[in-house]
């Protein structure tokens, strides 16, 4: 009998490698944990029903009260094959895979509030001058169904990529040397300059590490040209300390 895995959704692109930042967070915590999954991919416009269809619970609900389903979404059978758990969003999976699977820690003991704290600090600040780049360049790597389900919901405008590029990667950059400036207080004998929290990967960075790899799979040729260039190279250290993480199985 084959073994148990652990499945993992997310989005088909036409690039080689998946880009959403929020996946790629479960993905780097399964590959570093060495647990047993495989990707199956879902089309944005089959996201509702295949995840009712499984039980997965609802991310959020709209003000009319029907609720809203998104990526990421794991079902992990392992523990119990007849009665597997399903799961969405990535920070309640990360909590989950922690404390279902606690060898090498994600979550060092004690950390669990300030990493929520600063997790929610790069998904809601940090990476929000990306999107105005980003969230086109994106739509653009999505198959033909899912963009036109992306158009659904946005406006023509917002999936331009903004005229003003350079004013937008400024801003972009702003943000890497706020948070370049408070980790390099960990350099030194708190820590080797690279990780959030000392000498070890943890949530944290993987959190900082996929907004990375969403602009090295996207933007390779402009965005990451730029970013594993500023602050001295702190990125691409980072990106290159969490590679042995990014399998895609």
């Amino acid at each position: 009998m084959s073994q148990p895995m652990i499945i993992l959704y997310d989005v088909p692109s036409n690039i080689p490698q998946p880009w959403a930042p929020n996946i790629w967070r479960v993905r780097l915590i399964l590959n570093f944990k060495r647990l047993p999954y495989r990707t199956t991919w879902v089309e944005f416009p089959d996201v509702e029903e295949t995840f009712r269809a499984i039980g997965a619970p609802p991310t959020s609900v709209r003000n009319d009260g029907r609720p809203v389903f998104s990526l990421p979404v794991i079902v992990d059978p392992i523990r119990s094959p007849q009665a597997p758990i399903v799961l969405s969003n990535a920070n309640h999976i990360a909590e989950y895979l922690e404390v279902t699977y606690p060898a090498r820690q994600v979550f060092p003991e004690g950390s669990r509030a300030l990493q929520a704290l600063f997790v929610h600090y790069i998904q809601e600040i940090f990476a929000k001058p990306l999107l105005p780049i980003m969230v086109p360049l994106s739509h653009q790597h999505l198959p033909e169904r899912s963009q036109s389900h992306f158009f659904s919901g946005m406006t023509q405008s917002y999936l331009s990529v903004p005229p003003e590029r350079e004013q937008a990667w400024r801003a972009v950059q702003e943000q890497f040397n706020f948070l370049a400036n408070i980790l390099d207080k960990n350099s030194g004998t708190d820590g080797d300059g690279v990780v959030a929290m000392g000498h070890e990967l943890t949530y944290a960075d993987f959190a900082i590490v996929s907004v990375i790899i969403w602009i090295e799979k996207v933007s390779p040729h402009d965005g990451w040209v730029r970013v594993r260039q500023w602050n001295g190279g702190r990125w691409g250290k980072l990106w290159e300390r969490c590679k042995s993480c990014m399998d895609v199985f």
